[in-house]
């Protein structure tokens, strides 16, 4: 597998996922503000928008962070970081997968460019609607669908961490605790060092 990757993108939560699940890869780095950018062609058929992050796994082509991390989770660890397609977690797991991309990114990009809010209208409701249900699926768990680690914990704990990290995330004694479990994960450390630079 090739991932291909930015620093200070998305690319961590992918590189986050496959040091979760040991499996070998290559990276290539993508400079996505040269002035002569020239994607190779292995990189587009990948990501046609050239986005990052982007992987290539044979003949699989595919880019878009959520949709990377079910393909590695079922392709390769299948029970351990996704449930069966037969497990009735299996429901819950693709909600909260796509919960960051589906409602956190745009209710953050919202509260961030201070752009009015209408929660009846927008599909991920508002800033404190996203929160609030983020921190009661949380009440009494270590992870989203309760002991075991998913790659549904990967897209929402790269969303917690990036929120605390740039003071958007409230107080709450259930994210940050999250916050802090998702950080103390080994792969993530990993991650973090390869995706820096």
């Amino acid at each position: 597998m090739k991932l291909f990757w930015a620093p200070q993108t998305r690319s961590t939560r992918v590189f986050w996922l496959l040091e979760e699940t040991g499996i070998d890869y290559e990276t290539e780095r993508v400079d996505l503000y040269a002035e002569d950018r020239n994607d190779s062609d292995e990189f587009l058929a990948a990501s046609p928008m050239g986005k990052v992050p982007a992987i290539v796994d044979g003949e699989l082509a595919m880019s878009e962070s959520a949709a990377i991390c079910l393909y590695v989770a079922d392709r390769y660890c299948a029970d351990r970081l996704a449930p069966a397609v037969d497990d009735t977690r299996r429901g819950k797991f693709l909600y909260w997968t796509m919960y960051t991309p589906a409602v956190i990114e745009p209710a953050m990009s919202e509260q961030f460019n201070k752009v009015e809010a209408n929660r009846a209208r927008s599909g991920w409701g508002d800033f404190d609607s996203m929160i609030e249900v983020f921190d009661n699926a949380l009440e009494e768990k270590e992870w989203v669908l309760g002991e075991q680690f998913t790659a549904a914990d990967v897209m929402l704990g790269s969303s917690a961490v990036f929120m605390r990290m740039f003071e958007m995330l409230p107080d709450s004694r259930n994210l940050d605790a999250y916050a802090d479990r998702c950080l103390a994960r080994p792969a993530y450390a990993r991650a973090m060092e390869k995706s820096s630079g």
